[in-house]
């Protein structure tokens, strides 16, 4: 019992275990890293528990290491949400000795990887969680994730949407660049 109590401990009065979810764009694009569990044929962003003592920031650095291998350097926290979104776990997942918890409460992040998507590394840990990866759509995981999942994604990524707009239109700003002209008189002669 002992070595449970950890565990207990991070799960709530409704018995859902607390978790953070990792949306992590494109360093340039408006897409998002989508990874592949590894032996299965379902993909997923990124998440992980809490372990007793962690905040929900430091269990986002320890699962960002652990499941794709980037440093709290080769990210920008974007935004975070402030409340949790749970959800049930199917009762075939449910473990059947010792557990407590019926589904996950989870903090979301939008991260934006710094420089080049190279330094992910699925294999950064002796016990890989992930696969594959690719660069994907923003919404392409919405209709992809796993039904009992679907609504968290869609909360998750209503909320931070609005910030790519308003990123989208800030970044087209900063890359106007007015026609070049010519002072009248000032031309080269050869």
């Amino acid at each position: 019992m002992i070595n449970n109590l950890w565990f207990l401990k991070v799960i709530d009065e409704e018995g859902y275990r607390a978790n953070v979810g990792i949306i992590l764009l494109h360093p340039k694009q408006q897409k998002v890293l989508w990874a592949r569990r590894i032996r299965q044929t379902s993909w997923q962003f990124p998440q992980g528990g809490l372990n007793d003592g962690d905040s929900s920031l430091s269990a986002l650095y320890r699962e960002l290491w652990e499941e794709v291998g980037l440093r709290p350097t080769d990210v920008e926290v974007v935004a975070s949400t402030k409340s949790w979104f749970k959800y049930r776990l199917p009762e075939m997942l449910l473990r059947k000795t010792d557990s407590t918890y019926i589904g996950q409460k989870q903090k979301w992040f939008l991260l934006r990887l710094r420089g080049a998507d190279t330094k992910i590394n699925l294999n950064a840990t002796s016990s890989p969680e992930f696969d594959d990866w690719r660069w994907v759509e923003f919404w392409y995981p919405l209709n992809q994730v796993i039904a009992f999942k679907r609504h968290v994604y869609r909360k998750a990524l209503e909320m931070f949407y609005p910030l790519l707009k308003k990123e989208s239109r800030y970044k087209k700003r900063l890359t106007f660049r007015p026609k070049r002209f010519t002072i009248p008189g000032s031309e080269k002669k050869d």
